[in-house]
């Protein structure tokens, strides 16, 4: 077998949203894949503090912030920042609309107040709404938006009751910024991600596997939800977990156990990436 680019969603495929502790078995699944000659990335929404905690398991590298920081060993690949402009103006608009942000900078992130009691009131959830409530209650570093001290910012999540209230940013935004809003159904709420459309996971995929010199047939991408899209489209085999989005099943070559079932170790096994 030709050595891979194994890229690695983390809430809700590497680990149970929120956590930073993987199964048992991801970690001996990981190890051997590692052993064998393939590389491990992860690939996620989390900028790089909050995904920080995971280096410690030997990951090769990282595709951070939805693809706006790439680090391949101790390689910055990519670093692209919003501009202060795009920030100011998108800040602006969500506000205006009672539209609830989350702001992600490389080393921390600031929360509207009022977030936890808002996500305390809808039903329904994938796998980034978990997370963001579990941090919330966990009080994982999400620090106050009246601290943010103006420091470069990569993303932001939005949170709304409803779809109208993203109108006058989406039409003012969207030919520089996607609006990659996630597919949960029956949920009384809208959640999802302000994107740069300089880049997204599977740009971020193709730079490690150009500097890495894979061929992009040799790379297998991880993950549960629509922020994993791109990566599931670009690499050369996309593989969804079962407690992932029905959508993004659709685009996937492979459906795995859910992540609380040993769903990657049951995909590396199937995917011969451990033998």
């Amino acid at each position: 077998m030709n050595k891979k680019l194994i890229f690695l969603d983390i809430d809700g495929t590497l680990t149970s949203p929120g956590s930073n502790v993987p199964p048992r078995s991801a970690l001996d699944a990981i190890g051997k894949a590692q052993a064998a000659g393939h590389k491990v990335f992860l690939c996620t929404g989390r900028n790089l503090d909050m995904l920080s905690p995971l280096l410690a398991y030997g990951f090769d590298g990282a595709v951070a912030s939805g693809g706006g920081y790439v680090v391949c060993g101790d390689k910055v690949l990519y670093d692209c920042p919003m501009t202060e402009e795009q920030r100011l103006l998108a800040m602006d608009l969500l506000a205006q609309n009672n539209v609830f942000r989350t702001i992600e900078a490389k080393d921390a992130t600031y929360g509207d107040e009022g977030m936890a009691e808002f996500l305390g009131t809808v039903s329904g959830g994938n796998s980034e709404l978990v997370r963001w409530r579990r941090a919330l209650e966990d009080d994982l570093n999400i620090q106050p938006m009246s601290r943010y001290d103006g420091r470069p910012i990569y993303k932001i999540v939005f949170m709304c009751a409803d779809a109208g209230q993203l109108k006058s940013a989406r039409k003012a935004l969207e030919g520089e910024f996607s609006f990659l809003v996630q597919d949960v159904t029956g949920a009384n709420y809208v959640n999802g991600e302000l994107i740069n459309r300089k880049f997204d996971k599977g740009t971020g995929v193709r730079l490690v596997a150009r500097a890495m010199g894979v061929d992009l047939a040799d790379t297998i991408g991880f993950g549960d939800s629509m922020n994993d899209l791109e990566m599931i489209q670009t690499v050369g085999t996309g593989v969804c977990m079962e407690n992932g989005s029905p959508t993004l099943k659709k685009h996937s070559a492979m459906v795995c156990p859910a992540v609380e079932e040993d769903g990657l170790a049951a995909g590396f096994a199937r995917l011969g990436l451990t033998d």
